[in-house]
């Protein structure tokens, strides 16, 4: 769908200097799947999920973003190794919130300009902020991800990612086999 957001990125990580390579391969449904089509490990893929976080305190957000406005809402992107799950109760209490929802299509379309499984570890929009879960990092020394185009993959240096996007840390995740606590 976006093929201006992958061209965005490999411009970005190319003028950033960035260990990265571009991995052509099917248009695969599962992270399983697209995982073997890269011929990497499960757990390199980073997953991306939007989602809307409601009833924040506003002082939190702040602290943790750059808002132009008192809200208690916002849109993030929150990326997580493959190989976990979303703990959305968990990501509500890192900003001290209500609820955390994931974002339907059409919002995720609007915000992104991706569609679900397309979606890169990136924000090219100020109105969704950019979370990791610390899990991503430390087990690979490169993360996988879709950037704008279900049939396009890039592999880049987990160090590099950290280096050019900066992203928020926290943590959020859980291995899929474990249960929610």
């Amino acid at each position: 769908m976006s093929e201006a957001i992958f061209n965005k990125i490999k411009e970005l990580l190319e003028q950033n200097g960035a260990d990265f390579r571009v991995v052509e391969h099917e248009s695969v449904g599962t992270s399983e799947e697209v995982a073997k089509a890269r011929k990497i490990h499960l757990g390199q893929g980073a997953k991306a999920l939007v989602c809307t976080i409601k009833g924040a305190k506003n002082e939190l957000l702040k602290q943790f973003f750059d808002l132009e406005s008192d809200t208690n809402k916002i849109n993030v992107i929150a990326i997580l190794p493959a190989d976990h799950n979303a703990n959305l109760e968990r990501l509500a209490a890192v900003f001290d919130a209500k609820k955390a929802s994931l974002a339907s299509p059409a919002e995720v379309s609007e915000l992104t300009d991706c569609v679900f499984g397309a979606i890169p570890p990136f924000s090219f929009n100020e109105k969704l902020f950019l979370v990791v879960d610390r899990k991503l990092f430390g087990r690979f020394s490169h993360i996988a991800f879709n950037a704008g185009l279900l049939d396009h993959s890039i592999i880049l240096n987990a160090d590099d990612y950290l280096r050019i996007v900066k992203p928020k840390l926290i943590d959020f995740a859980h291995l899929a086999t474990e249960k929610t606590l």
